[in-house]
């Protein structure tokens, strides 16, 4: 009696670990979605492919640290001139705008005529 309890108590622990994923993996899991999540916020970058990982995330730190939108523009402008630079000493070339910012206000952004509606269906507030 006491064999097949044993016996059954490990049968369904056995299945418990074969159906639920491994800590590793959900570790692996977690890393290459936290790597993917980079990639997709380097992606934002102007010349993000020509810079180390380290000037993106000093780019980033910039970016928070301005105390005005006319001081984060110029520090956009300042880098968008340096990747250009960049790009040209090693024979390459970039688009001359950056990449489109979601929700600016650029084209296909929430400015006018942007298509935005703020999602709040036709009529919006009452």
């Amino acid at each position: 009696m006491k064999t097949q309890y044993i016996a059954a108590l490990l049968a369904g622990t056995m299945a418990a670990c074969i159906a639920t994923p491994s800590i590793a993996e959900d570790a692996e899991r977690s890393q290459d979605q936290a790597r993917e999540e980079m990639q997709m916020r380097d992606r934002d970058i102007y010349g993000s492919q020509l810079m180390t990982p380290q000037e993106r995330n000093e780019f980033r730190e910039r970016m928070r640290a301005a105390k005005s939108a006319e001081e984060r523009e110029r520090i956009r402008q300042e880098h968008h001139e340096q990747m250009k630079a960049r790009a040209q000493e090693r024979g390459l070339t970039l688009p001359d705008e950056p990449p489109a910012r979601p929700g600016g206000m650029g084209p296909g952004g929430m400015g006018p005529g942007g298509g935005g509606g703020g999602g709040m269906g036709p009529g919006g507030r009452r």
